[in-house]
């Protein structure tokens, strides 16, 4: 189960305009998701809050074996008010759901237009968080003639602000785990909607120079992305990329959705493109890394592509991925599929061409409307409680039977109250205007969701997932059928309380 700061970032990354799948690390993430995803170990408790739109805490204690916990707070520039933090709002599938849709990526040169609008370049605002005078190294200051001439009016003045403070957003996360002394912590900063930069350290006293600092800084351009690495840790220095090419990654095509369904409409003889992005819209991306560790004079690479439909696809959404690592011979294939809105499946095969080794895994989730007693009675997943099958009432009789008072007492009943007849019928009960969206939603909410995975030595992977008032649970088992004296390796149930 993700934990809460880990769903307050992603709110972050929104809520900032920042497109996370146009990195070469997140190629894999939605077969990783599906088959890699964790198993609770022992009993854990997790109370969280976002105590004002811009602070979050978060406690966690857990047993396993020993007592130990961690505390965490995380602080954004950003405002997250609108976030729906309480456990009892979250969306499930916002917070549990392993397939992933790929974002659009969005016109970001227009982002850009409006970034230079404001009174700091992007080159001077990486100089000034690096702490460096951009007078001194050549750059010029922002020419104002222009916005004399023209001077902004109030509404672009505040829309520039916004613009500027939103591509100015940071993100301050720091966690300290009990009683072992560890202590991570991060910062994001983002320079200009193209440029983020990110700083992750931990420290701990068995680790080498009683720590390690990891930088990171990624460019975005929508069309492509590139992201640099360092770490103390070895002397590590990386570079990674990835190019998108098709759906909406083309020019062509950015304007596919309008274009299509104006000219279908008009009966102009461009429906044929309409068909074939009826048929199959997706984005293609291609992508590598390379890494090399400076103090062990080691190094690697490895070269990557996925095929994703995008939201806009009206077929069942498909992501297929193939990466390879050329220096030890290893070959990863993963395809994973929405295959119902409630059902996702995913495969992974990985071959080794020098040692001729493979392994294989298969995951799947499958989310339900049901508690969990009548999820495992073999209801349809999908199925709303109230479609459930009812036997029809019985009419009713011309003669009311006599309530076991009166029969004790040797009478009749006391003759019923004419209001009291008229009875209102369930069906016919009239819902405000202002409660309809809530009872809809409410009718298409699901309460869980059931993870399993198996691989090739066949071990099993179970995690139920759900709400259960304003608490959220993961319970989970691994098991082993190899040993089948001692199947079970592992039971935990984590809980999860926000605020």
């Amino acid at each position: 189960m993700r934990e809460f700061m880990h769903y307050i970032t992603k709110a972050f990354y929104g809520a900032t305009g920042w497109n996370e799948d146009n990195t070469y690390k997140e190629l894999n993430a939605t077969a990783r998701e599906l088959i890699d995803f964790p198993l609770p170990r022992g009993l854990r408790l997790n109370l969280s809050s976002l105590a004002t739109p811009h602070f979050a805490t978060s406690y966690q204690l857990g047993s396993v074996g020993v007592v130990d916990g961690s505390i965490s707070y995380l602080y954004s520039s950003v405002p997250l008010g609108g976030v729906a933090a309480q456990s009892d709002r979250i969306p499930l599938p916002a917070l549990l759901r392993s397939y992933h849709q790929l974002h659009e990526l969005g016109d970001l040169g227009s982002r850009g237009r409006q970034w230079s609008f404001g009174t700091h370049t992007a080159a001077q605002s990486v100089l000034n968080f690096l702490g460096i005078d951009p007078a001194r190294l050549g750059v010029p200051a922002v020419e104002k003639a222009a916005t004399v001439a023209n001077p902004p009016t109030p509404d672009h003045a505040a829309e520039a602000d916004a613009v500027t403070h939103k591509y100015n957003s940071t993100l301050l996360y720091g966690r300290l785990y009990l009683p072992q002394s560890l202590l991570e912590g991060l910062i994001v900063r983002r320079l200009s909607p193209s440029l983020q930069v990110q700083l992750s350290a931990v420290s701990e006293q068995s680790l080498r120079n009683g720590g390690t600092l990891l930088g990171l800084i990624q460019y975005d351009k929508g069309k492509y992305g590139v992201e640099g690495l360092a770490s103390t840790d070895g002397g590590f220095l990386g570079l990674r990329g990835l190019y998108n090419f098709g759906g909406d990654a083309s020019a062509s095509t950015a304007l596919a959705p309008a274009s299509t369904s104006t000219v279908d409409n008009s009966g102009n003889g461009n429906s044929q493109a309409g068909a074939e992005r009826e048929r199959i819209y997706g984005r293609f991306s291609a992508g590598g890394e390379l890494y090399y560790g400076t103090l062990n004079k080691s190094g690697g690479m490895s070269l990557g592509a996925r095929f994703a439909t995008l939201p806009a696809h009206r077929g069942t959404p498909l992501t297929a991925t193939l990466t390879i690592n050329p220096l030890m011979g290893n070959i990863n294939a993963t395809y994973a599929v929405l295959a119902r809105e409630y059902c996702s499946l995913a495969t992974r095969m990985e071959f080794n061409v020098y040692s001729y080794e493979s392994e294989w895994a298969v995951g799947m989730e499958l989310w339900s409307k049901r508690r969990p007693a009548g999820f495992l009675l073999g209801a349809e997943p999908g199925r709303e409680p109230e479609a459930e099958f009812k036997p029809e009432p019985k009419p009713e009789s011309k003669w009311k039977e006599r309530s076991f008072q009166a029969k004790m007492e040797w009478r009749l009943d006391d003759p019923i109250p004419e209001a009291a007849k008229i009875t209102k019928s369930p069906e016919a009960e009239v819902v405000p205007a202002s409660n309809v969206g809530a009872v809809m939603e409410k009718k298409d909410e699901y309460l869980g969701v059931l993870k399993a995975r198996l691989d090739q030595n066949l071990r099993i992977g179970l995690v139920w997932e759900g709400r259960v008032k304003a608490l959220i649970f993961s319970l989970g088992t691994g098991i082993d059928l190899h040993k089948l004296g001692e199947p079970f390796r592992s039971l935990g149930l984590e809980i999860q309380y926000s605020s």
